[in-house]
């Protein structure tokens, strides 16, 4: 039998019959509800996420198929964290903390998009993926905890798929990234004081050399394009200096 497949992206557990889907759905002559209905509930764990959907339909008998497509891991590690955006400088930065029931929980949902062999290969996947998000794992650098999976520290949990979390462990989560987020800010604090304290004892000189001066300092990039003074400034400053001589 003839089968017609039709392609979305809809909203984690919020499809609907109206636009685009509904009006596709409609001279198919399948039960829109049943297949709204289905794609919500294969769809509810990635709330908030847009997600790809393909209702493949058979003509003939008027049998569908779901399947769903999911996110980055780096994407679902973001919407665990509950973060709005990740670490700029991966394995530098960390901006949360993440229980290793979090990390089965994503490992869980790309289970069928992931090459891991074994739920534990998919963890260390995702694990993996920590450490570019700037992500801890347990309050440790997400390479700690690998070793700590292939010791089989955490075997127990991610035998049973334990992905449950008390709310005492999310307040504490909430905390741990609160207090994060303000390490970043004291550490972004000082680097942007020694930045300015550089460029103040060179005065008048190079802008290249000023710049050149601050990596060598370690100062991040970021900031020494936010901080120090564009060329055109900087010619200026040497102008005022030559005329004061």
């Amino acid at each position: 039998m003839a089968k017609t497949t039709i392609e979305s992206i809809v909203d984690g557990g919020k499809a609907s019959a109206g636009p685009p889907l509904g009006p596709a759905l409609g001279p198919m002559g399948v039960n829109i509800k049943l297949v709204i209905d289905t794609i919500n509930e294969k769809t509810k764990d990635f709330a908030g996420m847009k997600v790809p959907t393909k209702v493949i339909i058979d003509t003939g008998t008027k049998e569908f198929k779901i399947e769903i497509g999911s996110p980055a891991v780096s994407q679902l590690i973001k919407k665990e964290a509950k973060l709005e955006k990740l670490a700029g400088k991966a394995g530098e930065e960390h901006v949360a903390d993440l229980k290793i029931e979090q990390i089965i929980k994503i490992a869980k949902m790309k289970e069928d998009a992931l090459p891991a062999k074994t739920r534990k290969e998919a963890v260390k996947t995702v694990i993996g993926t920590c450490l570019s998000c700037g992500v801890l794992v347990e309050e440790k650098d997400p390479r700690e905890a690998i070793k700590e999976v292939n010791e089989g520290k955490y075997d127990e949990k991610i035998k049973s798929g334990k992905t449950e979390l008390t709310e005492e462990e999310l307040k504490q989560l909430e905390q741990e990234k609160i207090r994060l987020k303000q390490e970043l800010e004291d550490k972004r604090q000082e680097f942007e004081t020694k930045a300015k304290q550089i460029i103040g004892e060179m005065k008048g000189k190079d802008r290249k050399d000023i710049e050149t001066k601050l990596k060598e300092a370690e100062i991040p990039a970021e900031i020494i394009k936010t901080i120090l003074p564009k060329e055109e400034e900087s010619k200026e400053d040497k102008k005022d200096e030559g005329a004061s001589k």
